[in-house]
């Protein structure tokens, strides 16, 4: 909010100069208010082309502040201040980095034999490393859990036999019966002495009741809010969500993927349907770089540290099953993470690149990416839903369907249900799974992780659920996007010149 009151003052001041030196024409509140607004529209447009951002982000700014002034400022004070100004995390982002120091020496090198991966993945591997700077394993077991029914059963179970800790963070967490089942185990392991550590995020958990919390807090349960924004609404800290989901069990036991914590998740929402999602269970030594994902962000919300060997202690697996790395993005990493990995991938194919994105707001780099690969003779597909759950993001998706299939891309509609799965596999050997979407919010904005794997018998999992899901979803065709409606055709223009504020 800082930003805007800056200028806000600034309009002020000029105002109170152009009033007082010159006057106002028949000094009316019509003209003040005009004029105030004006100036400040003014403002805000020149300081936002002095941040040097993107320069699609930058017009889409300058058009929406221009054209409808008051919606534009108050999108600007809800969702554009220091768009990319990661100041706020630089102590975050320090902390972060001498986290993953302390495991990082000899472990981040690869000296394991990689003479089972090609040169290109060789290559990908080292890559990986340096843009994420956490460690590559060869002993991390991976349990691919397909839809709500396998993740929470499994879920359920592992929390029932957790011993020492429970750590925990979430971007939804609902109090409906999957959750209240969740807070139940929390409760009573908490009085048992299991150390339970509870995050969700504060924008996307909103609805959560406080006695829902109060019963957790009583019985022992930690909680914290990321990025609380109650003092506040109009801070730009409401820009910068925590979109992870973690859990951790003893040291030992993670889950990563795309699902929160509601029973829309076990397709039990009657606007939803059928909730098609992905997860993944994960044992072993890269559950050690999840944990420190997580204490990272409970430290920088709370201030305690836990970084000791009894929590960074995992149980290594027998290491035959390929390579397995952790991978944290958000905008405290000037690196873009995700972004330059989900573009190395695409740019080292040789053979294939599936995706399956509940929203598909790529930026310049990636769409051009997926085209000259399918110009390429790469085999592209984009498996997308069908239906939406939010109709902006589901029109500026479908305005950059042309440009791709115009050059080879199969773009697949997902019809049984909702599809929220967040997979990108090349070459049937190498993938990503976790929480980021294909999208510019993921990718710039929120705070993100994924795992990223490679000739793992988990990437034949996904392999084989992807074309399962196909036999479920229509190609589109070109001969449909020739049919649509101008009123379509309006909407997705209006939403694509909105997708890089979204």
């Amino acid at each position: 909010m800082r930003r805007g009151l800056q200028v806000i003052l600034i309009s002020a001041i000029v105002f109170a100069f152009y009033y007082f030196g010159f006057g106002v024409v028949g000094r009316t509140a019509g003209t003040i208010v005009s004029v105030f607004s004006t100036l400040t529209v003014i403002s805000l447009c020149f300081m936002i082309s002095m941040e040097n951002r993107n320069p699609s982000t930058t017009m889409s700014w300058i058009l929406l502040l221009a054209l409808v002034p008051i919606v534009g400022l108050l999108f600007y004070f809800l969702f554009g201040q220091n768009f990319f100004n990661r100041r706020k995390y630089d102590k975050k982002a320090l902390r972060d980095m001498e986290a993953y120091e302390r495991i990082e020496n000899e472990e981040l090198r690869i000296h394991q034999d990689l003479s089972k991966f090609t040169t290109r993945q060789q290559q990908f591997l080292k890559l990986s490393q340096r843009l994420a700077r956490t460690p590559i394993s060869f002993s991390t077991e991976t349990t691919i859990l397909t839809n709500g029914e396998q993740t929470f059963s499994t879920l359920l179970t592992e929390l029932e036999n957790a011993k020492h800790h429970i750590h925990m963070e979430y971007y939804i967490f609902r109090a409906d019966d999957i959750g209240t089942q969740i807070q139940q185990i929390l409760i009573n392991k908490a009085k048992m002495g299991v150390a339970v550590r509870f995050m969700y995020d504060a924008v996307g958990s909103i609805q959560i009741p406080k006695v829902f919390l109060k019963e957790m807090e009583e019985a022992g349960v930690k909680l914290v809010a990321f990025g609380s924004v109650k003092t506040n609404f109009f801070s730009s800290r409401v820009n910068f969500r925590n979109h992870r989901k973690i859990v951790v069990i003893d040291g030992s036991v993670g889950l990563i993927g795309g699902l929160n914590v509601g029973d829309e998740y076990l397709s039990r929402s009657e606007t939803y349907g059928f909730w098609r999602d992905t997860h993944m269970l994960v044992k072993g030594e890269a559950v050690r770089t999840l944990q420190i994902i997580f204490l990272r962000d409970w430290l920088y919300m709370t201030g305690e540290q836990f970084l000791e060997q009894e929590y960074l202690s995992p149980t290594l697996t027998s290491g035959n099953d390929g390579v397995v790395q952790m991978i944290a993005s958000g905008p405290d990493n000037e690196r873009r993470v995700l972004r330059n990995l989900f573009f190395s991938m695409i740019t080292s194919a040789e053979k294939s690149v599936w995706l399956a994105t509940p929203y598909f707001i790529p930026d310049d780099d990636i769409l051009t990416a997926l085209r000259v690969a399918a110009l390429g003779g790469i085999d592209v597909r984009i498996l997308f839903p069908a239906k939406p759950d939010k109709w902006v993001p589901f029109f500026a998706s479908h305005s950059y369907f042309p440009a791709l299939m115009e050059v080879g891309v199969k773009i697949y509609e997902y019809e049984k249900g909702f599809l929220h799965s967040k997979l990108l596999i090349v070459d049937g050997e190498v993938a990503t799974i976790g929480t980021a979407n294909m999208d510019m919010r993921s990718l710039n904005l929120n705070f993100e992780v994924n795992a990223l794997l490679v000739k793992t018998s988990s990437v034949q999992k996904m392999v084989t659920d992807f074309e399962r899901d196909l036999l479920t979803a229509t190609l589109m065709s070109p001969e449909r996007l020739k049919v649509k409606k101008v009123w379509e055709r309006i909407l997705e223009s209006a939403a694509r010149l909105m997708s890089p504020l979204l």
